[in-house]
């Protein structure tokens, strides 16, 4: 299985949701990018380290380095990446998550840190319902 999340800046919410996915499927190969691609948001990395999952490896990363891979499914965050998403080589499946962008909180530090955690929730809670889908579509097809 060969999965994309594509957002906007690639610094956030698809840097998490990667992190999620490649910890629940380690079998699968997961990648992120971003339409304009921007350094990896450090709050990003401590909400994730918060719930044990490191992401402070991954690097941002431009979509222009995905346009001749062929993906199983490509996952956008936000609605700037699915109207600017390429069309990908291959049977690529489309799925859209509208996810805030945590990036553009406000406030104190606690404030921000707060909001990065919705997110990062909202991430799992969507991670874990695409692997359950996924691990359906799977089953019913060995059945068929």
């Amino acid at each position: 299985m060969k999965i994309l999340f594509l957002c906007t800046s690639n610094s956030c919410r698809s840097q998490m949701a990667e992190g999620f996915l490649k910890n629940y499927k380690k079998d699968w190969q997961v990648e992120s990018a971003g339409i304009s691609p921007k350094e990896l948001n450090q709050l990003a990395v401590k909400v994730m380290n918060e719930i044990n999952i490191d992401i402070s490896k991954q690097k941002s990363k431009g979509i222009e380095n995905f346009l001749k891979d062929a993906f199983d499914y490509v996952i956008t965050v936000c609605d700037n990446a699915r109207e600017s998403c390429p069309i990908f080589p291959g049977k690529t499946q489309l799925i859209h998550w509208n996810l805030t962008d945590p990036a553009e909180a406000s406030g104190t530090l606690e404030e921000k840190l707060s909001i990065f955690r919705k997110v990062r929730d909202e991430i799992e809670e969507n991670i874990l319902e695409f692997i359950e889908n996924e691990d359906l579509l799977k089953n019913k097809s060995k059945e068929d």
